[in-house]
């Protein structure tokens, strides 16, 4: 008996390493790594030659999707962590938690309302526990605005303005690959922006009650181009020389993590991750706008466009004493494409308090460092190592993972129907 929490991991595509490589480096005496589950043996290959090499650690037993009730049987893990596609997390954390394992899931928990209330019922029926990794809560500088929220020192949170921008390199990522598919992803208000929800939510305090949304695909595609004068059109850009100037191109054979993650592995399923995002067949929108009335009668009005010139985000938070003001700017990066540390890294931040009668002030927060603005580190610590006591309760559930889900679910039949919706239409919890 080591001692050790055993872990099996569901997905080894892009965002697989972030969760295996910090049990084989920093969680080593608190946690193993025994298996990986994934639909393409050549990616599972890869995932070891990583572990093998980089982190010098073990190789993990590799199972196909079809093999995952037999991983459970012969790995005996303790928990599975759901790294796959995001229509699928819904089938590996169900099926986890009745074979007798809690779930580690990245978000979002799952992609539409019946998925969501399948996995509600999995958890009240065999008492298992689902995390769900929001990495954002964990940043300083978001902690911070918890921090000062929470203070009173801007009184009761009346409104929030929140606008998050992708730029045409991180944002463009998402029209490339499966994600521009709304039925792998829920699209970007459900597959994005469960993290900016889950920080609404998290910040005041509060759940989405009802919901309303504009949002269309104005920018990427075919038909968007054809619009802007662009005649000339490509299906994939690897070795192709009708993409060899075009700044929206990925060429995976110029990247070793894209070529062997991807490029080497199409054989297997047949998936392409260098499609062209002015390509036909994308159903995801790339401009948004949402509002929000929460159950504390708070209202966000959140914005989210996906080809702008810088990434980051811009929220305000209006209150009874006086106004918070938070400006972050982002590394931008491609998923996979360089080191995880990378990913959503603090390039700079700035926060001001402005009393309602008093001069305004800067509020300073600590620097994060590593991805997604420094709440990687500290999350990865909080799963597999040993977790200090936490004021701001960061650690999300499957509750948490559900409500932010919601207010895109919820969103995207507002933009189907034009109608307002009611989140308690959706599930029940």
């Amino acid at each position: 008996m080591t001692g050790k929490k055993r872990f099996v991991q569901v997905g080894a595509g892009g965002r697989a390493e972030l969760f295996f490589a910090a049990i084989a480096t920093d969680y080593r005496e608190t946690s193993e790594l025994t298996a990986f589950c994934d639909v393409n043996q050549t990616r599972m290959d890869y995932a070891n030659k990583i572990l093998t090499k980089k982190y010098y650690y073990p190789a993990a037993n590799t199972y196909k999707a079809e093999q995952f009730e037999e991983m459970i049987a012969v790995e005996k893990p303790d928990a599975v962590i759901v790294t796959s596609i995001d229509r699928t997390h819904h089938h590996y954390i169900i099926r986890a938690m009745e074979l007798g394992c809690d779930v580690v899931t990245e978000k979002p928990m799952t992609v539409d309302e019946k998925k969501c209330q399948e996995i509600l019922d999995a958890v009240q029926r065999t008492g298992r526990n689902v995390r769900v990794t929001f990495n954002y809560r964990y940043a300083p500088h978001h902690t911070k605005a918890k921090e000062i929220i929470s203070s009173g020192v801007i009184g009761e949170v009346f409104s929030v303005h929140f606008e998050w921008l992708l730029n045409t390199r991180h944002g463009a990522d998402y029209f490339r690959r499966w994600h521009r598919d709304k039925r792998n992803s829920g699209g970007l208000l459900v597959h994005k922006s469960t993290h900016h929800f889950d920080l609404v939510n998290f910040w005041i305090g509060s759940q989405p009650e009802t919901v309303f949304a504009f949002g269309d695909l104005r920018f990427y595609g075919k038909e968007n181009a054809e619009r802007r004068g662009i005649t000339k059109f490509y299906d994939r850009s690897t070795r192709n020389p009708m993409a060899k100037d075009d700044p929206f191109a990925l060429h995976m054979d110029q990247n070793e993590q894209h070529k062997a993650l991807y490029l080497d592995a199409e054989h297997e399923d047949g998936y392409r991750r260098d499609q062209s995002v002015f390509g036909d067949g994308i159903s995801i929108e790339d401009t948004m706008g949402v509002l929000v009335r929460y159950k504390n009668n708070a209202i966000l009005n959140y914005s989210l466009n996906a080809y702008l010139p810088w990434e980051g985000y811009r929220i305000a938070f209006n209150g009874s004493k006086g106004r918070l003001e938070m400006e972050v700017i982002e590394q931008s990066y491609v998923n996979a494409g360089g080191e995880k540390s990378e990913e959503g890294a603090l390039l700079g931040q700035k926060i001001i308090v402005h009393p309602m009668f008093g001069a305004p002030y800067q509020v300073e927060a600590e620097e994060g460092v590593g991805g997604h603005g420094g709440g990687d580190t500290v999350m990865l610590n909080d799963i597999f190592g040993t977790p200090v006591e936490d004021p701001f309760h960061r650690a999300a559930n499957h509750i948490d993972g559900a409500r932010s889900i919601l207010t895109g679910i919820a969103a995207n039949r507002s933009i189907r129907t034009g109608q307002p919706v009611n989140v308690n239409d959706l599930v029940k919890f």
